[in-house]
């Protein structure tokens, strides 16, 4: 079966949808960072992020995301753009079956926050409105509301890499004849926790938040993909064997028609496995999440998005994208406009 990705959606720090994605990672524009402060005794911890900005937001209307923190209200743009007006009526035409397929590594932090915190401080004043926004599945469950599916819809939690497992799930439904397409998203909202936790193991990472959402069916479609081989566990391999085994896995030609695509941040421990799998690689590169922050969760689908949005753009013919997860997994894909491996 010949499995497309028929469409695309993102929210990042550049900008709201794939344009400004697109355009940032590009170019490698660099993007200012903002100040996460918070108030630790006497002393204010500051920490640089990556936020996305609140101008030009195209979160959906619609009631359940009244109250909902930013996770979900980005995952529901990306997935509305994604998707589009077309499919959008016929899913709720009930003439398209759309399973929801969402990826996460931290999930709701912002109303975890909230409310673990009202619990501490008055245990009688916690508000119960908060605590379904707590869960992993809260975003998922908003986003088949919102577009009215009856179909699939599952949350998949893992390390950076998740987004490959998600694609997987989605091919596996389409193929079993679960789904007429499956749109996968993923995305990470900006907490002191996630971001402080994530600067511990080194300085140099900058905590970013977004999502990121593509649509697969079976079709031809100019953006094919073309090879999603296993991901290689962590378990039993270290990040190093593990990144090598998926460069060879992917079986990418560096013929200079290929754009790689890979996880770098710009931190030397967090990049060595990458940098030494790919250190023959002469062709084009992109790393995104140098440009877009470390957004855990999301940092793989925005890669994804990305290379999608190359190829549609036609700054290559075929893209490979290759992510290191910090403690399970390496995985990565192929696209291209050629014909199914």
């Amino acid at each position: 079966m010949s499995i497309a990705i028929t469409g695309t959606g993102a929210v990042s720090p550049a900008g709201w949808g794939v344009a400004a994605l697109l355009d940032a990672v590009s170019s490698s524009k660099p993007i200012s960072p903002s100040v996460l402060e918070r108030q630790s005794g006497e002393t204010t911890v500051r920490t640089p992020v990556l936020r996305v900005p609140e101008a030009g937001a195209t979160t959906p209307k619609f009631a359940r995301l009244r109250r909902t923190s930013p996770i979900s209200k980005f995952a529901a743009a990306a997935m509305a753009e994604a998707l589009g007006e077309v499919r959008l009526a016929e899913i709720a035409a009930g003439t398209l079956r759309v399973g929801v397929i969402f990826t996460v590594t931290n999930g709701c932090v912002n109303y975890s926050n909230r409310f673990f915190g009202e619990a501490l401080a008055d245990p009688a004043m916690a508000s119960p409105i908060l605590f379904p926004e707590t869960v992993f599945n809260a975003p998922s469950s908003h986003l088949s509301a919102m577009i009215g599916s009856e179909s699939p819809n599952d949350t998949l939690i893992g390390d950076s890499t998740g987004f490959f497992s998600g694609i997987d799930l989605a091919v596996e439904w389409i193929e079993r004849g679960d789904v007429d397409g499956c749109v996968v998203i993923s995305a990470e909202e900006i907490d002191w926790l996630s971001a402080e936790g994530l600067c511990l193991y080194s300085r140099g990472y900058m905590p970013s938040e977004g999502a990121a959402a593509i649509y697969l069916e079976s079709a031809e479609a100019p953006v094919k993909l073309l090879r999603l081989p296993d991901p290689v566990s962590l378990s039993a391999n270290s990040r190093l064997q593990a990144a090598q085994k998926i460069r060879s896995q992917l079986a990418a030609s560096d013929d200079g028609n290929m754009l790689l695509i890979d996880g770098r941040t710009g931190v030397k421990r967090h990049d060595l496995p990458e940098s030494i799998a790919w250190a023959d690689w002469s062709g084009p590169r992109w790393s995104p999440r140098a440009v877009l922050g470390e957004g855990m969760g999301v940092s793989s689908a925005l890669q994804v998005v990305a290379a999608v949005e190359a190829l549609k753009a036609g700054l290559c013919q075929m893209a490979v994208v290759s992510a290191v997860g910090a403690n399970q997994q390496a995985a990565g894909l192929v696209l291209g406009k050629e014909s199914k491996l």
